[in-house]
């Protein structure tokens, strides 16, 4: 029988349906569910309900008709879908801004709390303090004097020589006002030349002047060390050799050497000062 042509304008019982239910049951080979009852047989969700738990009540006989097993209910009661509720959007107000304030800053108050002997507890000593008291060893310095002194007698008197065979002599710097004054300008090479690479090499490491004050130090220190050795191996080469006088272009080199001093220490404390200028 189809379902098609089971319609009555008058409610129909449970028993009526029970036989129909069955039928497609058997064509969807499973138990219906209420909803597919209420569709097909177009009844209400109490009687669909009642007629499915009808249809699970009914008890299945074996094939070889002996042993009659209940049939269970594997699924699980369906509760009708029911369309969700719209709700109306409601427009949401802007959020006042709320200033931020910050808590301040808590000072730090000296503590009341006293010892058990009356006294008020004695703070300990700031790290920083003691870090300050602590006495700081320093490298001897007495070592570098005793290695400069026989450097300084070699270099001064490799200096003097060089200055000799390069036309540095005696002078008279006073005439008329001292003619009995008379100085060797030999010495102006040593001192000139070994004085500013020592200030220069205490500049480049001590770190008491500006960056680009540092940077000159550092190349004309190294420059003026150099210079220094280049000087007295032209001296001894040239004694070694037998020379009285030096070739010009030593003599050139060697007659340069007070003014490019002057300069190169004229510029280091130009250098050394500028941020005290600024």
């Amino acid at each position: 029988m189809s379902t098609d042509t089971i319609t009555s304008a008058y409610p129909r019982a449970v028993a009526d349906l029970l036989p129909n239910v069955r039928d497609l049951a058997d064509r969807l080979g499973e138990i219906p569910s209420r909803n597919q009852i209420m569709r097909e047989f177009r009844v209400g969700a109490p009687k669909a309900q009642a007629v499915r738990l009808a249809l699970v009540a009914e008890p299945i006989t074996a094939p070889d008709d002996t042993v009659a097993v209940p049939m269970s209910d594997p699924w699980e009661y369906a509760e009708p879908a029911t369309e969700p509720t719209q709700v109306p959007p409601v427009a949401l107000a802007e959020p006042t801004p709320v200033p931020l304030i910050l808590p301040a800053a808590k000072v730090a108050e000296p503590s009341t709390e006293v010892s058990p002997d009356g006294h008020p507890p004695v703070s300990p000593e700031p790290a920083s303090v003691k870090a300050e008291a602590a006495p700081t060893s320093r490298l001897s310095i007495w070592p570098v004097m005793l290695i400069a002194l026989p450097a300084f007698v070699a270099i001064w008197s490799g200096w003097v020589g060089l200055g000799g065979l390069t036309g540095f002599g005696v002078v008279h710097p006073l005439p008329g006002i001292a003619d009995g004054f008379s100085i060797n300008t030999a010495i102006t090479l040593p001192i000139g030349v070994e004085v500013y690479a020592a200030y220069a090499l205490r500049a480049w490491l001590s770190g008491l002047v500006p960056p680009r004050a540092r940077r000159f130090a550092k190349w004309s220190a190294i420059g003026s060390l150099l210079v220094g050795a280049l000087g007295q191996v032209a001296y001894h080469l040239l004694v070694a050799a037998g020379i009285t006088a030096a070739p010009w272009w030593i003599t050139t080199l060697v007659a340069c050497l007070p003014v490019a001093v002057l300069g190169m220490a004229a510029a280091l404390a130009h250098l050394s000062h500028e941020e005290d200028e600024e």
